[in-house]
């Protein structure tokens, strides 16, 4: 009974043709015209799932007579079609037309106008069906957005989002919405919806989501908990988003209980900038950045080992070269809770002048990139360059930074007393903290900042640092600042 009411169906429908029509097809994309067949029934216009094989995809398509299927490939997506069902389904998502697939003489006719439309919302997006003219525009450009994998870490999430280019800066934008999903918007992108629906939620990753609206992609990513903070950056080789998601570390406040004596800052790292063959910056008068820093990071200790109990490690104390990677390994290995590395500034605007304090972040302005920069170079001068200097940018700053997140609060608060103190004994402007790559501080597991204490490129500036008293006020400033962040974190860990 059941096969006869399939016969019957189909008698039904198939004789309900009306006539054969074409379907006008116009490739925005090379501006070619095409028709394809369609045959016409009160129900709508049907078309050849074997003649859309021809038009949409690069691939044969598998077609089983016996069960009177078709599976259909376009572009990474398999879409499955059978006969006498209203049912089809691409990937692992059903869809339901409103009409049964029909089967003529080994082939597949499906209902057109419902049928592009899915394909637009699951693989396409640069298709139109006008069901009025009968007419497909087709603009399939390449997928610029295409996958994204995501790696969990021990203090948040890293995404990298696969792209065919590095996009125009100001293109891609970012935002936290209060429903608990993270948005990132890309102009002038189209997005491979169907292969990033397919992509692995991790770490705090909960559930992703992708859409195309218009020539704008917006990726979409429920959190599975609160991020404290994110940074974007787009590399070139290979091209990627990489998007990192910062969390807390849940357990800090146990774990700190638990080794409090740890935490207490009993040893200090102080880091000279420069130093032997390195000269670092040099006024036109041969004032070099070396011996000021050099002479302020003595001062400083001096302080430390005269009114306080902590250990004060140095760098330097003579004008040798150090080579940054062996700075921090040197904090690291001494068990350093504190590192602070000692600057002076230049600039090719002769009226720039000031101390500012820097975080271990990526540039957020043309001066920090700068800054960073120069005091980066002096890797030039070390006896080989190997992988640990490789790309001190981008992703592998954001990797070196997501390593630090758990000490990035307390170096902000560092900072912060720093300049603060700096403000009330030193007779300069205040530029406040920033945020830079310097190679100095990559690695330091402790809090950590980079001071530039002041232009040695401006004639004023450098002839205060040229003067002791300058610099035992630089000096008392930094000491000060010192003592204050510890009692506030000892005060915080006593409490805890």
């Amino acid at each position: 009974m059941k096969i006869f009411f399939y016969v019957f169906l189909r008698f039904l429908l198939v004789s309900s043709f009306i006539q054969a029509s074409n379907i006008k097809v116009i490739n925005r994309v090379d501006e070619s015209v095409n028709n394809l067949e369609t045959l016409e029934t009160i129900n709508g216009h049907f078309i050849s799932v074997n003649e859309i094989s021809k038009l949409l995809s690069n691939r044969a398509p598998f077609v089983n007579n016996e069960r009177e299927k078709i599976v259909l490939y376009v572009r990474d997506s398999r879409v499955k079609i059978s006969a006498n069902t209203s049912f089809i389904l691409v990937d692992d998502r059903v869809f339901q037309l409103p009409t049964y697939c029909l089967w003529i003489n080994g082939d597949l006719y499906i209902a057109a106008a419902s049928f592009f439309e899915i394909i637009k919302r699951t693989i396409l997006p640069g298709i139109s069906f006008n069901k009025n003219n009968l007419t497909l525009e087709l603009n399939i450009k390449e997928f610029n957005i295409n996958s994204i994998k995501i790696a969990q870490k021990a203090n948040g999430t890293i995404l990298r989002i696969k792209t065919k280019e590095p996009f125009p800066e100001g293109n891609i934008s970012s935002f936290f919405h209060e429903n608990g999903w993270f948005y990132i918007t890309v102009a002038n992108s189209l997005v491979d919806t169907t292969e990033l629906r397919k992509s692995d939620p991790k770490g705090v990753i909960k559930k992703i989501a992708a859409d195309q609206l218009g020539n704008t992609s917006q990726l979409a990513f429920q959190m599975r908990t609160k991020v404290e903070s994110h940074d974007i950056y787009q590399s070139k080789d290979p091209s990627e988003i990489v998007v990192s998601l910062r969390t807390r570390v849940t357990d800090d406040i146990s774990r700190i209980s638990k080794v409090r004596d740890r935490w207490k800052i009993d040893t200090i790292v102080l880091d000279a900038g420069h130093g032997g063959k390195d000269p670092g910056t040099m006024s036109k008068n041969g004032t070099m950045e070396k011996n000021i820093v050099l002479d302020i990071v003595k001062r400083v200790g001096l302080s430390l080992e005269k009114n306080t109990k902590m250990n004060v490690i140095y760098t330097r104390e003579e004008d040798v070269f150090v080579p940054l990677w062996m700075r921090t390994k040197l904090a690291n290995e001494s068990n350093g809770k504190m590192f602070i590395s000692v600057h002076a500034n230049h600039s090719h605007n002769r009226s720039a002048y000031g101390f500012e304090t820097y975080l271990l972040r990526p540039g957020k302005t043309q001066d920090a990139i700068e800054v960073a920069s120069r005091e980066n170079e002096v890797i030039k001068f070390e006896d080989k360059s190997d992988e640990r200097y490789k790309n001190l940018s981008g992703e592998n700053l954001i990797m070196a930074t997501m390593a630090q997140s758990m000490f990035m609060k307390e170096s902000e608060e560092l900072a912060s007393m720093i300049q603060q103190e700096m403000g009330k004994t030193v007779k300069s402007k205040n530029r406040g903290v920033k945020q830079a790559g310097f190679q100095v501080l990559i690695g330091a597991s402790m809090p950590n900042v980079l001071i530039e204490v002041g232009f040695v490129s401006n004639a004023n500036e450098e002839r205060n640092l040229k003067n002791a008293k300058h610099r035992q006020d630089i000096a008392y400033a930094i000491y000060k600042a010192i003592v204050k962040f510890r009692y506030s974190r000892e005060k915080y860990l006593s409490e805890n």
